[in-house]
């Protein structure tokens, strides 16, 4: 039967302590975002056989400042650059036998409002309606047309060397997904259908995705529906990993909870990635934060817990049923 692999985050400088931390939580794999520093193929090297010789899988590893670049998504100055350091940094992954790295179109990064609380714990808070107000972050409004042109644009510069190194690209969608402009930028990724078009620009497989249960149901309704999305894009071959996370309400104001207490049954969530027979890695996204000095591994920890119970629960009833 196949299942999916727990995966958690780490340090690109993660020590011998903070692997077996992950491995007595449980979980299968690990990924990380590294430093522009840590680009190179022979720290790459060193990283892979760090996390395997803890016995865990590297499974996917970004690189935050061209991950997220403004440059690339705005047709900024440098945006060949940048993007001749993407295609680098692709290669040396593919040779270092890591096969997936991820991507947002997210110019001015993720948006939060004032922080909020949940069961006492400090997490994240977006209210809609005092983003839309706040000033535009690059001088200037951007349409919709134009940040599709410049999506295309680098699909048709990355995608061929995705293909050639055997590395696959995961994008996340916006966070939050709105068809609302923020700081006078449009959102590229807030639908399925945003999803889809994505897909056909790009034209191979290379291009996969990221499916954030947090994002999907921040959009709500008008993401679409996330346990029938689940079902199509898994058909397509198009999820790469999964974010696991819940929250209180769709936008236009939610907090992040924690997986037991959101406006979702994270267990159907589970029970269908199951039911399909996803393989990749579901991974624990944010969480709220503990208090004290319990914050350092309390959330993880208790989070991880909580999605190892999900998933032992959805084996046993899809067992039951095969028998």
């Amino acid at each position: 039967m196949s299942k999916p692999k727990l995966s958690m985050h780490i340090r690109p400088e993660a020590n011998a302590e903070e692997l077996l931390f992950a491995r007595q939580l449980g979980v299968d794999a690990v990924y990380t975002w590294i430093k522009p520093e840590q680009r190179t193929y022979i720290a790459l090297v060193d990283l892979r056989r760090r996390v395997e010789d803890a016995g865990l899988e590297l499974y996917n590893v970004g690189s935050y400042d061209i991950a997220k670049s403004d440059k690339i998504h705005l047709a900024l100055p440098g945006r060949d650059e940048v993007i001749t350091t993407f295609q680098d940094f692709v290669r040396d992954l593919g040779r270092a036998g890591i096969h997936v790295t991820t991507f947002t179109w997210e110019p001015t990064q993720v948006w939060s409002s004032e922080p909020g609380e949940i069961r006492g714990a400090k997490t994240r808070r977006v209210d809609l309606h005092e983003m839309v107000r706040r000033p535009f972050t690059h001088r200037r409004e951007y349409g919709e047309d134009e940040i599709w042109e410049n999506f295309a644009y680098f699909m048709k510069r990355i995608i061929p060397v995705a293909e050639e190194a055997g590395v696959r690209l995961a994008l996340h969608p916006n966070d939050p997904p709105t068809h609302e402009k923020l700081g006078g930028i449009p959102c590229l990724i807030h639908s399925f259908e945003d999803y889809r078009r994505a897909f056909e620009i790009a034209g191979s497989p290379a291009l996969g995705m990221e499916f954030c249960t947090g994002c999907w149901l921040e959009g709500g309704g008008g993401f679409g529906n996330m346990l029938d999305a689940i079902r199509t894009f898994y058909a397509d071959d198009r999820i790469l990993l999964v974010h696991f996370r819940n929250i209180t309400s769709p936008l236009p104001v939610f907090l992040e909870t924690f997986l037991d207490n959101g406006y979702m049954d994270m267990y159907q969530v589970m029970k269908t990635f199951y039911d399909v027979g996803y393989a990749n890695t579901i991974t624990l996204d944010h969480t709220p934060q503990f208090a004290g000095d319990y914050a350092k591994g309390a959330g993880t920890a208790y989070a991880i817990g909580y999605m190892r119970a999900l998933m032992q629960r959805a084996e046993a009833e899809l067992e039951g049923e095969t028998e």
